[in-house]
């Protein structure tokens, strides 16, 4: 993205969001960083995007970036209310995934050795939970919060070091790191139809439970060895020394149940390499997150869709 075809488009977005970060310096010194960061150069440091941007040092530009910790919550704000009018609407869509930076050292905080989707494999990466509302092919980044690990939860000198304020020190899964974001965003008014996330969220009974809680309608991808029961399974008075009613069948896995299903070729649009085409079959079932009942077997919860896609590549 050329600098010079880029300014007017974006001195009109900024705008609003220089109005809200208050002091004149920030709002002097934050369109310039970006400006570096959006640049032509693979160099993002301070000192090559200075000389890029035409400035004598990056004094100035490190003191920005060192400034003390001040409050960022207009600017989220603003960015909901932006987003909202971009693309929101009871057709847009809330998706919700993970976003890695991979990492050398382990000085940065929330770097551990983890699931990093960038490589995918796990390595030493920061992960970020992040939310996009998306309408049609309009995305707009709505929210990204960092995930600290267990041992940076554990170690509270180590995160007092890195800066971590102790308020944030404190056990979240990414699942609700998302629903907290999710809840800061009804609350600005964002409109969306359905929660988009896949299996690394999906594949949580609680963070599915959550979901169902906000009265919200949601997609996400399982794993394929999730087990489900069919519709109408019962539930029967037990016997003997059970203490608490037992469904009237087994469950199976996911894939079990599709691979038994007629499949449907489904084709949605046109590619730059062609038609996007894949097989899908469907069916009602209950999926076993419910409370245990034996030998790790988990009563039927909610009857909702399961749904497979059989991609052109064979992947399922």
């Amino acid at each position: 993205m050329a600098e010079r075809s880029s300014g007017p488009d974006l001195d009109a977005w900024l705008a609003p969001f220089l109005a809200a970060m208050g002091r004149k310096t920030r709002r002097t010194w934050a369109p310039l960083y970006l400006r570096g960061l959006l640049g032509p150069g693979d160099r993002k440091s301070l000192q090559p995007m200075a000389a890029r941007l035409g400035l004598s040092g990056h004094d100035q530009l490190q003191h920005f970036i060192a400034s003390p910790a001040w409050d960022d919550s207009p600017l989220w704000t603003e960015l909901a209310h932006s987003a909202d009018r971009l693309v929101g609407g009871s057709d847009a869509c809330l998706v919700i995934d993970d976003t890695a930076l991979p990492k050398k050292g382990t000085r940065s905080v929330g770097v551990a050795r983890q699931y990093c989707g960038a490589l995918g494999k796990k390595a030493n990466c920061q992960s970020l939970v992040s939310l996009t509302l998306a309408r049609g092919e309009v995305p707009v980044p709505v929210a990204l919060h960092l995930f600290l690990p267990e041992e940076w939860v554990a170690d509270p000198k180590r995160c007092e070091r890195a800066g971590v304020p102790e308020a944030a020190v404190v056990p979240q899964s990414k699942g609700e790191i998302a629903l907290a974001e999710l809840d800061r965003l009804r609350a600005e008014g964002v409109r969306f139809g359905v929660v988009l996330a896949d299996a690394g969220y999906g594949c949580s009974a609680v963070f599915r439970h959550g979901l169902d809680a906000r009265g919200l309608t949601w997609a996400v991808g399982i794993a394929k060895n999730q087990k489900v029961y069919d519709p109408g399974v019962r539930l029967e008075e037990p016997g003997g020394r059970a203490r608490r009613p037992v469904p009237d069948q087994e469950p199976r896995e996911a894939e079990a149940v599709l691979a038994a299903l007629p499949w449907r070729r489904v084709t949605w649009r046109q590619g730059t390499k062609g038609a996007l085409a894949a097989r899908f079959a469907m069916a009602r079932v209950r999926v076993g997150d419910g409370p245990i009942w034996g030998n790790n077997r988990h009563l039927p919860g909610e009857e909702v869709w399961l749904v497979g896609e059989w991609r052109t590549s064979g992947e399922r």
